[in-house]
């Protein structure tokens, strides 16, 4: 097979992936390796459907997307309308990408700095919880606010009416591992395609899958200084409070709905009071696959065509 068929079997086998991943539950087992297996995958995809674009343009030349591209622009004369055409459909399509997620990226970046200062208006600090803001609002909430120099999370003070100290503490544990890991990073991306497809069915289910296992990662950061009990026991008490929306461009409690089985809370309750993490050999192993499929569309790109 050509260089090209190898790449649209890449992005076809991408797309494909990221659909049975939506539908997994193994996931949970073990969100991080899960997490980079998801990221992997958009890579890949997104690597994959450029290259194809590109190589069919430039096949004529011979000497893969890399080299053809390069000849490409040296010498366009050299293919026919419809080769250029799927050249210039490649290129705008990686454009396209590039755009969107800077376009989220700045989407976040204002939010947030009109976030703080909001907080700086109606939230203070508290000496007993440091790095924290307390909200004066009876409502339950819990989010951080992540940011390159100062990050927050914030509590309300209906959170602190709800919560006993050993649930405040394990809650305040899980949004500061938000915080440590920059799970905002990783949602970006994601949130980017949903910009681009924003009526794609897989893009949104995948979108949730990755929000999901971001929680479960913090809730294993959590776990690793408070009891599993105290934070399950955290969820459902902010379940039973209906908590609102949190602000945009913040990480905090989502899927509520305690009536449904497969709500997000509960999944994460179910989780944290009986684990079953995978042994460290495989999450190896799976780790050193999720790398081969980011790395595989480059390799191709060097294939002749």
């Amino acid at each position: 097979m050509t260089g090209t068929a190898l790449l649209a079997l890449v992005a076809a086998a991408s797309a494909f992936g990221a659909h049975r991943l939506t539908r997994a539950r193994w996931t949970w087992r073990t969100p991080r390796t899960a997490i980079v297996l998801w990221q992997a995958l958009g890579l890949a995809w997104g690597l994959a459907s450029i290259g194809t674009l590109l190589g069919l343009g430039v096949a004529p030349y011979g000497e893969g997307v890399v080299g053809g591209v390069a000849r490409f622009f040296a010498d366009p004369q050299a293919l026919s309308p419809i080769r250029i055409a799927s050249v210039a459909a490649g290129l705008t399509f990686m454009l396209v990408l590039i755009a969107m997620l800077l376009v989220a990226v700045a989407g976040v970046v204002r939010a947030r700095r009109r976030h703080r200062a909001l907080l700086a208006l109606v939230a203070h600090g508290d000496p007993e919880m440091p790095g924290t803001l307390v909200l004066d609002h009876p409502a339950a909430a819990a989010y951080c606010v992540p940011g390159v120099r100062s990050s927050k999370v914030v509590i309300s003070a209906g959170t602190l009416e709800i919560l006993g100290p050993y649930e405040l503490a394990a809650v305040l544990d899980h949004e500061r591992a938000h915080v440590r890991e920059r799970h905002d990073l990783v949602l970006l991306p994601f949130t980017s395609l949903r910009r681009i497809f924003p009526q794609a069915r897989i893009v949104g289910r995948t979108l949730d899958a990755v929000e999901l296992l971001v929680e479960m990662a913090a809730d294993d950061r959590a776990r690793r200084h408070r009891p599993a009990k105290e934070l399950a026991t955290a969820l459902l008490r902010f379940a039973a409070a209906r908590p609102a929306p949190t602000p945009a461009g913040t990480l905090g409690v989502t899927g509520i709905d305690t009536a449904d089985e497969t709500s997000p809370i509960l999944v994460r309750v179910r989780r944290l009071l009986a684990p079953a993490p995978f042994p460290r050999p495989l999450r190896g192993a799976m780790l050193a696959g999720a790398t081969l499929v980011a790395v595989l569309p480059l390799i191709l790109y060097a294939i002749p065509a």
